[in-house]
């Protein structure tokens, strides 16, 4: 079938694809999608994208659905300065027909559509995450994206999976709170990830004088980070308040964001229900950018921008310039996975210190850690010693019906006991503005909490294990919290809570792998972190 036009009446954007990209054989690109979308694969392939001059082509099975973007001039983005897209073609299904926020907006709702058909999924902001991340000089040929239930049992998977476009798998809890913030409980509402940092820069009182880098790539008077493709929640903030001299931020990794709000209402979680009583949740989530996976999201959190634009592009990939793999998420590179942070963009970290010389900031357990003062990877950077947390069984806050049999839980477990004992150093003790060493109280504190996502990898997000580690994630915060009281700065203190993606249920009976239909092809490729495919390496 031919493929129907639609919309061809605006000027499209230049080629998405950054200067100096040199193409592959747009024939062999067509016979390596053709491979992915065999109707054999149906049940892991659930999206193959790609892009050309014209713009952006995404197929599953079943449909195929053309797009551009151009530049909004109409006022409608924030300042006449963000994207539109058109769809310019359909063939069959529109595979993105659907971008709704609220789907499966209840744990309840999720439970009952586990593992969702493609006609049955959403994929929220579909059009701008596929976009910006071909902005990347490193970006793939093509994004090969898996379905809800595929479970990666071939390459070591377990239960819970993220990466791909999903609801499910894309939608993060976000919790604001405290000093500044609006007292709205959990509202039916969703924001992106992107808007974090923005927010939190607004928040703290930090002014609008920096002229950085809009969505588009064009100038922005008013940017609050060098490179802005999030806005300020305005909607979450109370301009009639003083600002707060401090922010405390603190990512559960991984946390599925349902399967939290419903442990809020039945009171599992007190510390956290401590800070939504003074704050705002988004009920319908905050939005991970494409890919949905650690690393590229827990930057997009502390920089404002996307994967495509701060370049750390997702936890592996190839790099056509040096013909080198780089890897960032993994405990060997994990102190050194900046380095391919664009000098574009700015963390929260360098934003605070521009907003407010002197100010100080504290980076724990955090691989994003460029700026900050304090960092417990700068610390392993130059050989420094972090201490080691107690055996399995001596850990406090910690369930020990899995943290003493599951080698996972207990790695985690210990991690977090680390990062929570180094988040009480700074707060526990302090007086008068000043941690208990003396140093000033930092302006901005970021903790990374690990055990969600180990939990939640291993047994699916319903499973005992994966509320277990919320249990334990809650009691930890529930410290620091106490710390903070202790400090005396309760009252002039914001707090968010937030995750880098969400965690979604895969089915065991739905495994394999495309790697064989890739290599029946016949065409020299490369798969990296399974599903960035590069054509010709």
């Amino acid at each position: 079938m031919a493929l129907a036009d639609r919309d061809r009446t605006s000027t499209a954007e230049a080629a998405p694809r950054p200067v100096g990209y040199r193409a592959p054989d747009p024939d062999r690109v067509r016979r390596t999608a053709d491979a992915l979308l065999d109707v054999a694969l149906e049940p892991i392939v659930d999206l193959v994208v790609t892009t050309d001059d014209e713009g952006y082509d995404v197929r599953a099975v079943d449909g195929r659905v053309r797009f551009r973007r151009e530049a909004d001039t109409s006022g409608a983005a924030a300042g006449g300065t963000g994207w539109r897209f058109v769809e310019t073609r359909v063939e069959g299904r529109n595979p993105l027909a659907d971008t709704a926020t609220d789907r499966f907006a209840s744990l309840a709702d999720e439970i009952d559509n586990r593992w969702p058909a493609r006609t049955e999924q959403s994929y929220p902001h579909a059009h701008e995450h596929i976009a910006q991340l071909f902005d990347h000089p490193a970006a793939p040929d093509l994004v090969c994206l898996h379905t809800a239930a595929h479970n990666w049992e071939d390459h070591g998977g377990e239960r819970g999976e993220h990466g791909s476009l999903g609801i499910v798998q894309v939608r993060a809890p976000f919790v604001l709170a405290g000093a500044g913030v609006r007292d709205q409980g959990l509202i039916p509402r969703s924001c992106r990830l992107v808007d974090v940092a923005p927010t939190v820069l607004a928040l703290l009182g930090a002014e609008p004088t920096l002229r950085g880098t809009g969505p588009t790539g064009a100038p922005l008077d008013d940017a609050l980070v060098a490179r802005q493709d999030g806005r300020v929640l305005t909607e979450l903030l109370d301009p009639g308040v003083r600002r707060p001299d401090h922010v405390i931020g603190f990512l559960w990794d991984g946390t599925n964001a349902n399967v939290l709000y419903d442990m809020l209402a039945a009171g599992e979680v007190p510390h956290l229900a401590r800070l939504l009583a003074m704050g705002t949740g988004m009920g319908h989530g905050a939005m991970a950018s494409l890919p949905s996976v650690t690393l590229a999201n827990h930057t997009t959190i502390l920089t404002g921008a996307h994967p495509g634009h701060h370049g750390v592009l997702h936890n592996a990939w190839y790099d056509r310039s040096t013909g080198q793999q780089v890897v960032t998420n993994s405990p060997v590179t994990w102190p050194w996975s900046m380095q391919t942070l664009s000098p574009q963009v700015e963390t929260i970290h360098q934003a605070v210190h521009r907003a407010f010389p002197g100010a100080r900031t504290v980076s724990i357990n955090e691989p994003c850690d460029v700026g900050a003062d304090y960092s417990t990877f700068e610390v392993l950077r130059t050989g420094g010693d972090l201490g080691r947390p107690p055996r399995a069984e001596d850990l406090p806050f910690a369930t020990e019906r899995f943290v003493r049999p599951e080698k996972s839980y207990e790695v985690a477990s210990r991690i977090d006991h680390t990062g929570m004992v180094q988040a009480l150093d700074v707060w526990d003790g302090a007086r008068d503005g000043r941690s208990a060493d003396g140093a000033p109280l930092p302006r901005f504190t970021f903790v990374n909490f690990t055990l969600t996502d180990a939990a939640f990898h291993q047994s699916g997000p319903y499973a005992d294990i994966a509320r277990a580690s919320i249990h334990d994630s809650d009691a930890r915060l529930g410290q620091v919290l106490d710390a903070v009281e202790r400090s005396g700065a309760w009252d002039r203190t914001a707090f968010f809570l937030v995750a880098d993606h969400g965690m979604e249920d895969s089915n065991p009976e739905v495994t394999g792998d495309w790697a064989p239909a890739l290599a029946s092809t016949g065409i020299p490729h490369r798969d990296e972190a399974y599903g960035f495919i590069y054509v010709d390496v």
